[in-house]
């Protein structure tokens, strides 16, 4: 099962490299890290998808909270939380066809961002199920390029 841990960690340099560190060397692999700053300049935000079983998790979740930069560790996996991801697709598309292309763009609300000659650049937030639905649907004219962020996640106000 994929696990959604939201692990709130000091913002220094090889803080990253010790809690991924930790990950692999307990036999784990990362199937999605996002890491940014968050409101305060002196914490990051590092959100972890991880596969593994309850018993192994929880291990996990135990290793990772004796790291001195750690602070806080949520698992927003079962919870009533928000996820996103973000993708920017490059699409193969003839002057002609642009029109659809945006007509896709459009019912996914997504963004036109760059229009080339024989190209269009759509960005696109949501889902995983919503982006690889627009892949799908772009593979039909072709991919030049795709890109995808890994999901990121937050609790809902109700959990204020």
């Amino acid at each position: 099962m994929n696990h959604i841990l939201s692990v709130l960690v000091e913002n220094k340099p090889s803080v990253l490299s010790r809690v991924t560190g930790l990950i692999s060397r307990r036999g784990f692999n990362i199937e999605s890290l996002t890491v940014a700053p968050t409101e305060d300049a002196t914490m990051s935000r590092m959100t972890i998808i991880v596969k593994a079983d309850a018993v192994a998790f929880e291990q996990l979740t135990k290793q990772l909270h004796k790291l001195i930069s750690v602070y806080k560790i949520a698992d927003l996996t079962e919870g009533d939380a928000i996820q996103r991801e973000l993708a920017l697709f490059k699409v193969s598309v003839a002057p002609e066809k642009r029109h659809e292309i945006i007509e896709i763009a459009n019912v996914f609300r997504a963004n036109i961002l760059d229009v080339g000659r024989a190209s269009m650049t759509v960005e696109a937030t949501g889902d995983e199920s919503k982006l690889s639905a627009m892949e799908d649907l772009f593979r039909a004219y072709g991919i030049k390029q795709l890109t995808r962020t890994g999901k990121i996640a937050i609790n809902r106000g109700t959990h204020d």
